[in-house]
C-alpha cells in the first residue's frame, strides 16, 4: 500500500484526539485534519479548542473534558456518536506529570497521575475499542507514552511507573484483540523530551524545563 492509499484510507474517519490543547496532541490534531479525517479533541481549557476550531474548520469537534471525570469521558464518547457515528482512530495522548518522588511525594500528585495517564487512558480505550467492534470497523488505538516507560529518571518513579502501564496495557490489549480475532489494531510510541509546555508545569520552573531541552 502506497502512501497515497494509507492516506486516501482515512480520509473522512473519524478520531479522537485526548489532550489537544497543547503540545503534541494539538500537533496530532492537525496532522491528522491534514489527512482529511474529521478530528475530536477533548481537553480542559475550553478557549483553546474553540481557537483549534476556528484553524481547521468544521471537522475539529472540540469537545471540553475532564478525563479525571469517568461521566465526562462518557458524554465525549455520546457526543461523537450523535454528530458524527464513532470513533475509528483513538489517540490518547493526555497526560501530565507531577515531579513528586515516593518517599515523601504528594498523594493528591501521585492520584493525579494515575488518575490521568492510566485510569483515563483505560476508560477511553474501552469505549472506543467497544464501538469499533459494535460498528465493524478496522479501527486503530494509539497510546502516546515516554521514554520514561523505557527509564526512571531520578525523582520520577511514580510518572514512570504510570507509563511503564500504559506499555503493559498496550500489549494487554493486542493479546485481547487478538483472541477475539478483531481487526482493530493497538500502538504506542514513547517520545522523549519535546518542547511543550509538558515540562514546565512539570518541573514548576521555566528555567528547568529550557535545561532539559
Amino acid at each position: 500500500m502506497t502512501s497515497q492509499d494509507e492516506e486516501q484510507r482515512w480520509r473522512g474517519r473519524v478520531a479522537l484526539v485526548t489532550g489537544a490543547s497543547s503540545g503534541i496532541g494539538r500537533s496530532i490534531a492537525r496532522a491528522l485534519s491534514g489527512l482529511g479525517m474529521r478530528v475530536a479533541v477533548t481537553g480542559r481549557r475550553a478557549e483553546r479548542l474553540a481557537a483549534l476550531r476556528q484553524e481547521l474548520g468544521e471537522d475539529l469537534l472540540p469537545i471540553p473534558c475532564d478525563l479525571r471525570e469517568v461521566e465526562s469521558i462518557d458524554r465525549v464518547f455520546a457526543r461523537i456518536r450523535k454528530d458524527w457515528g464513532g470513533v475509528d482512530v483513538l489517540v490518547n495522548n493526555a497526560g501530565l506529570g507531577h515531579e513528586t518522588p515516593l518517599i515523601g511525594g504528594d498523594v493528591d500528585q501521585w492520584r493525579e497521575m494515575l488518575e490521568v495517564n492510566v485510569l483515563a487512558l483505560c476508560a477511553c480505550t474501552s469505549l472506543a475499542v467497544t464501538d469499533m467492534q459494535r460498528r465493524g470497523v478496522e479501527g486503530h488505538v494509539i497510546h502516546v507514552s515516554s521514554m520514561s516507560a523505557h527509564r526512571v529518571p531520578a525523582g520520577s518513579g511514580v510518572y514512570s511507573a504510570t507509563k511503564y502501564a500504559v506499555r503493559s496495557l498496550t500489549e494487554g490489549l493486542r493479546q485481547e484483540l487478538r483472541e477475539l480475532g478483531s481487526p482493530v489494531r493497538v500502538s504506542s510510541v514513547s517520545p522523549g523530551y519535546v518542547e511543550t509546555e509538558f515540562h514546565s508545569r512539570y518541573f514548576h520552573s521555566e528555567e528547568r524545563a529550557e535545561a532539559a531541552y
